[in-house]
């Protein structure tokens, strides 16, 4: 059985505490674009998995009852960073499965400003429990080969993993910062992007060390936002006249760790690279297609070394040739893929549960021919990839028929 995305919505991504809203504000505003996109009214919505990371539980159901009163089932998600494409996910099984013929994902998140301490990333980093932190092992594998400074946890154990894939590839800081720039680049042109300003490479080097060597501007700022998309099988479909707004799901997967991700005791292996291997090895199975059929990828950028690693990761080149890949121009417009059209996470924003869920909005948006100044010509097909350390990986194929 088939599954579509007939709608999707976002807020625009904002700097916590700049505008006066709360989760409950940003989630109608996301749902009710989303519904609004499709042409449907929530009523026709049988199940809603919400993604989330900050909330209290139940908030999923707290933020949906501004949409409507109906009764129907509610999950709150929690997967780290990968939140929002784990709601997407739960969203597609349901279609798929023959359970539901109607679904609304939506993911949201309200942050506090500054660096993420032990909430979502550490658990122990900033004074809590280590030994019961959700990535006490990625910390303690970490601090085995690199010790432990006094700089924001997540940004350390990319930042190590940066410093591991230099010494053995010969990756530069230049193609490091080249990740950013094109990324601020992209997002000039989204209005739903948190920054929109322009860097250069070198503005990028010489702005503020967050962990060595990455500076400030190659980091994923704090958030708040929402998203969502709405899934509807092919009966639905067909039902309701969607033909023209339907981007099918071709293909996801989603993956967690194993002993790849720690026999190592490698940062760049704690850090994704196997389980984002193995998501993408799923997808591309279940879609038929492979990294050469596509078209436009978001992808979780978090930290500028993890777009890099990511490219190996999808196949987009052999390990350790990722920098000269981005170097090359073969990841923006004219290029083979452009690669987080919409600024990715490191100028789009990434209000955590709300991730994914941004990723499936902009490929929908561009397999449609909808992304306006930031359109990639003749995109018939997009890829996503979400991550959360400790942790999941999720990637989706999406297709335009």
């Amino acid at each position: 059985m088939k599954s579509y995305i007939v709608g999707v919505g976002m807020t625009k991504f904002e700097k916590p505490e700049s505008r006066d809203w709360r989760y409950p504000d940003m989630a109608k505003e996301a749902g009710a674009a989303a519904l609004a996109d499709a042409g449907i009214p929530y009523e026709l919505v049988q199940q809603v998995p919400v993604g989330y990371c900050f909330q209290p539980s139940t908030a999923g159901q707290r933020a949906v009852y501004e949409l409507g009163l109906t009764g129907v089932p509610v999950y709150n998600v929690s997967n780290n960073c990968a939140t929002g494409s784990t709601a997407l996910m739960l969203a597609r099984q349901f279609v798929e499965g023959g359970l539901s013929d109607c679904v609304l994902a939506l993911g949201f998140e309200q942050m506090k400003k500054g660096a993420l301490g032990g909430g979502a990333d550490g658990g122990g980093a900033d004074g809590g429990d280590f030994a019961t932190s959700p990535v006490a092992r990625h910390y303690g594998i970490m601090a085995a080969a690199h010790g432990f400074e006094r700089t924001p946890p997540t940004a350390q154990i990319f930042g190590n993993a940066a410093r591991e894939h230099m010494e053995r590839h010969g990756t530069t800081e230049r193609q490091l910062a080249a990740v950013a720039a094109k990324n601020h680049r992209h997002s000039a042109a989204n209005p739903y992007a948190q920054f929109r300003e322009v860097y250069e490479v070198d503005e990028i080097l010489a702005d503020r060390p967050v962990h060595p060597p990455l500076t400030r501007l190659q980091c994923s700022p704090t958030s708040d936002g929402a998203a969502a998309a709405v899934v509807v099988s092919e009966r639905f479909l067909v039902e309701h006249g969607l033909h023209a707004k339907a981007v099918e799901i071709a293909g996801q997967a989603m993956a967690t760790d194993t002993d790849d991700s720690f026999a190592t005791g490698s940062c760049v292996d704690v850090v994704g690279t196997p389980v984002s291997r193995a998501a993408a090895r799923g997808a591309f199975e279940a879609s038929g297609l492979g990294i050469e059929d596509v078209d436009v990828v978001e992808l979780h950028d978090c930290f500028s070394i993890n777009e890099l690693l990511t490219y190996e990761a999808l196949g987009m080149c052999q390990e350790g040739e990722s920098g000269k890949l981005v170097e090359s121009g073969a990841t923006t417009y004219g290029g083979r893929w452009v690669v987080n059209p919409s600024g990715g996470l490191i100028s789009k924003g990434h209000p955590l549960g709300a991730t994914g869920l941004a990723q499936a909005a902009e490929l929908t948006w561009q397999l449609r021919g909808e992304a306006g100044p930031r359109q990639v010509d003749g995109a018939r097909t997009g890829l996503a990839h979400n991550i959360g350390l400790g942790g999941a990986a999720v990637v989706t194929v999406l297709r335009r028929r």
